[in-house]
């Protein structure tokens, strides 16, 4: 089956995820992690992408961002992929490739799905028995939004500010929304949409996109929507 074309449309935010090779390890230390947020970092504020939130896992890792030109999003996964592989490979003594392909990447409809996208990423280490509760894993943004460490690697998305009008409250409320969870439609959506590469919006959304881009941006019409990420699990 032919590779489908990634759908690169600037000012959408995109749900990326990128995997190790055979699901092989791609962090062994704190200092590797550290490394890919430092390369995250540098590369996010030269290809113009803002990175609303991310997650580190062993063998794979989540991103939330925005990418504000054309090309900003591969140019940016590109350059990290890239360098991190050789610092990995000169750091552990191992040669060859360590990414499972390319990254994988959905654009998400942000009035619906961000929330839960964010919460949906919060909770992979506590669904992969690494942790009781989100906070105990150091190595994502969701410490940040929770006011327990001021991450500059994290560019909110507007959607936060609509939270609550003090950081306290808006804290607040993101923790509620982490501790309630995604449900399981949302769930199994965001984790279809970003491996196969449809968008993940409701029918009116992918039709306006459509009109203007010449791929399918959905497997099918879509249904009947999944509800809104400002309700963010039924």
């Amino acid at each position: 089956m032919a590779r489908l074309a990634r759908v690169s449309v600037p000012g959408y935010p995109y749900h990326v995820i990128q995997r190790g090779n055979n699901r092989q390890a791609i962090f062994h230390s704190d200092d590797d992690r550290e490394k890919m947020r430092a390369l995250l970092s540098e590369n996010a504020a030269q290809f113009a992408v803002d990175i609303h939130a991310y997650m580190l896992m062993d063998n794979h890792f989540h991103l939330l961002v925005t990418p504000q030109t054309l090309e900003g999003l591969p140019r940016m996964m590109q350059a990290v992929g890239r360098r991190y592989v050789r610092y990995f490979n000169d750091t552990h003594g191992r040669s060859g490739t360590l990414w499972e392909g390319r990254y994988k990447s959905a654009l998400v409809q942000s009035e619906r799905y961000l929330l839960a996208c964010m919460v949906y990423m919060d909770l992979n280490p506590v669904r992969a028995g690494m942790v009781s509760l989100p906070q105990e894993h150091a190595w994502s943004s969701h410490v940040h939004y929770i006011g327990l460490r001021n991450d500059p690697l994290v560019r909110p998305h507007a959607l936060i500010w609509e939270l609550g009008n003090t950081p306290f409250a808006r804290e607040s409320r993101y923790r509620e929304l982490v501790q309630t969870g995604v449900s399981e439609v949302q769930r199994k959506a965001l984790a279809q949409s970003v491996t196969s590469g449809w968008v993940l919006g409701d029918a009116d959304f992918v039709a306006r996109l459509q009109g203007g881009i010449q791929r399918r941006l959905s497997r099918s019409a879509p249904g009947r929507p999944i509800k809104s990420t400002n309700e963010v699990a039924s």
